[in-house]
């Protein structure tokens, strides 16, 4: 099977208007999650925080111990949301699926995260298409609790809105793929992830700092925002920061120039690609990409 390659904003609702995000908020529903969907929940958290040990980075540890997160049962946003707030002024907001780009950047610029009210059926415990409650709660929230992740996800939410008026949220929405939610770190102790597609899925968990098979590439704004994604299996590169403050420091600053330079430049690299100047950790061999063909 050939790799399905993402070159749009990835996002089938489109675009909308940021001003129209309250429509989109919904309730949680906590009291209506059954028995069967706790079970859930329990299976996946027992199993992946198990997984993420030694794997994930400290600060995404930090935040699941910060948050008390409840193994037994489905998380309630507006309890979870005190906790966060105290931390770092923000909180977790329902949403029956995905949501068009605008209000995402417009909640994400208010502090408010974006989190399915929905769990997987008990057949779907390895893979989902669109994003539940465990992708986005375990997966996303514990690194709210982190001050300099706050700030930049507070951050990426404003870029969103000014990238919209450049036409450029394609090229965003890979920095937010490849941070957000696939995002590596060169820590201390080694190649940790903070990426939430990685934290909630037990193979990529394994895949992303282990395998061979992908590169592994330091973080370059520019060649990220002209690299293409799959959204059908494992990434073929990760992308690797040295650390938070870097992240924020660089996605902070104004991206008119360096949309402009993309604009002119218009290269478009594969998932696979190894580019002129990138600074590689890994040359990956492709081989698990490569045997799915």
């Amino acid at each position: 099977m050939k790799a399905d390659i993402v070159q749009d904003s990835g996002n089938p609702t489109g675009h909308g208007r940021p001003e129209d995000w309250p429509k989109y908020i919904a309730d949680q529903g906590w009291e209506n999650y059954t028995s069967e969907d706790h079970d859930v929940w329990k299976a996946l958290f027992e199993r992946q925080s198990e997984i993420v040990k030694g794997r994930a980075c400290q600060e995404y540890l930090d935040g699941i111990a910060a948050l008390e997160m409840d193994q037994t049962q489905i998380p309630n946003f507006a309890e979870a949301s005190k906790l966060l707030k105290a931390k770092t002024g923000w909180e977790v907001v329902a949403v029956d699926g995905l949501i068009p780009d605008l209000p995402f950047f417009q909640l994400l610029a208010e502090r408010k995260f974006p989190a399915g009210n929905f769990i997987r059926k008990p057949e779907q415990m390895d893979y989902i298409e669109e994003p539940d409650v465990f992708h986005d709660f375990f997966g996303h929230v514990p690194l709210l609790a982190n001050p300099i992740f706050a700030d930049y996800m507070e951050a990426y939410g404003k870029g969103g809105l000014k990238a919209h008026q450049h036409g450029t949220i394609t090229n965003l929405a890979r920095l937010y793929w490849y941070t957000v939610e696939f995002g590596l770190i060169q820590q201390e102790d080694g190649m940790r992830i903070y990426g939430a597609g990685i934290l909630s899925s037990p193979g990529e968990t394994k895949f992303a700092v282990e395998s061979d098979s992908p590169n592994r590439v330091a973080l370059d704004l520019k060649r990220v925002m002209q690299t293409n994604y799959r959204v059908d299996d494992f990434q073929q590169t990760y992308f690797v920061i040295d650390s938070f403050d870097q992240l924020f420091k660089e996605t902070y600053a104004d991206f008119s120039k360096l949309y402009e330079d993309i604009k002119a430049d218009n290269t478009e690299y594969a998932p696979d690609d190894i580019a002129d100047g990138d600074t590689v950790f890994t040359r990956g061999t492709q081989a698990y990409a490569n045997g799915k063909k």
